[in-house]
């Protein structure tokens, strides 16, 4: 079924061109020159030896209390005490995570401005905004992955469905009156509803929000009768009883959330889909600093206490390499798979932005 998406959804790529005009500057341009796989620069030792000597901008292109957020406020920390700089955060929202990513693409390739990467704008986006996009998987280097997560399909408590089937049941016989609501459209939460509604063979309408919060709150309060969220942000409103789960998208079930069934248990085999959140940087960051950063949130991910936090919100572990952990060089080659495989998945359900 084509969903197409309403065009306030990219209002934020527009309204966010003067915010990014006055991002400060990251420092000296690097030098032109080779590049290696994933567009990072060759450059010496010596840079990468001393960086950092400033504080790193963190760039998360999506709203507070999400994910995105919560993933890179948990090894910002752990970042600063191995390297010794701050790196503090900064929330640039808006067109499904393009504008945030936009601008890390555009940034001087000095190790000085990083981005939380997701599914939605470093691999949906790219197939669903088309020419709209203002970046290519090329201008951006990947660091490291550092965590997987399912998404939840859930309903406000005040919907009168306990499992998907009986959702599924209630939107065939109301047919596009229940709204299901993600945090922006062409995140893995909007594809995540639209391979819900292709498997079911239901109308749902889409209403696309500029982050996880807002939409969190409109479900708890019941505007909104159904949502997506990938399970660390709404884990919390589920415990608490202010949302109802229905299903997760992963293969098997949620450690965190173990009463929960999987959508392939819930009738529903096809509704398949794991988000994750990645360093990346811009593309000819020199590649001694790639590898440093990269090493680093490796090392960060395997720390018990750090990786017990991120577990208890639903987070599995990069699994790119033999330890379980991730590197650049894995990380890039999981960046392209995810690309073509969610450009297909753009392709099959139909959805665009006009």
């Amino acid at each position: 079924m084509t969903t197409p998406l309403p065009r306030r959804a990219l209002l934020g790529h527009s309204l966010g061109a003067a915010a990014l005009s006055t991002l400060p500057a990251a420092g000296p341009a690097v030098a032109q020159g080779s590049t290696t796989p994933g567009g990072a620069t060759p450059g010496s030792a010596a840079p990468a030896a001393n960086w950092p000597t400033r504080p790193v901008r963190f760039i998360v292109p999506f709203t507070p209390a999400g994910t995105t957020d919560i993933a890179a406020r948990v090894i910002a920390p752990r970042l600063q005490e191995r390297l010794g700089q701050p790196f503090p955060i900064e929330n640039r929202a808006g067109a499904g995570g393009n504008i945030g990513s936009d601008a890390v693409a555009k940034s001087e390739p000095d190790g000085y401005t990083i981005l939380m990467q997701t599914v939605s704008s470093g691999a949906i986006n790219y197939a669903l905004y088309g020419s709209e996009m203002g970046y290519k998987p090329q201008d951006l280097a990947s660091v490291g992955l550092v965590i997987k997560v399912p998404n939840v399909i859930f309903v406000t408590p005040a919907l009168p469905v306990k499992t998907l089937a009986e959702l599924v049941a209630l939107a065939r016989k109301e047919p596009g009156k229940l709204n299901i609501g993600s945090s922006g459209a062409g995140t893995s939460l909007h594809m995540t509803g639209e391979l819900l509604k292709l498997e079911a063979g239901i109308n749902l309408t889409h209403v696309p929000f500029r982050g996880a919060g807002p939409m969190l709150a409109e479900i708890m309060s019941g505007r909104i009768e159904v949502g997506v969220d990938n399970l660390p942000s709404a884990i919390g409103h589920i415990r608490d009883g202010r949302l109802r789960p229905l299903a997760v998208t992963t293969p098997v079930r949620s450690e965190a959330l173990p009463d929960v069934p999987t959508t392939a248990e819930a009738g529903f085999p096809g509704v398949e889909a794991t988000g994750w959140f990645g360093v990346q940087a811009p593309a000819r960051t020199p590649r001694p600093i790639v590898e440093k950063l990269g090493a680093a949130i490796d090392a960060i991910i395997a720390e018990p206490e750090t990786w017990a936090r991120l577990a208890d919100l639903g987070g599995m572990k990069p699994g790119l390499t033999p330890n379980g952990g991730t590197s650049p060089a894995a990380f890039e080659a999981f960046v392209a798979a995810e690309v073509t495989k969610w450009g297909e998945v753009v392709r099959r359900s139909g959805a665009r932005v006009e």
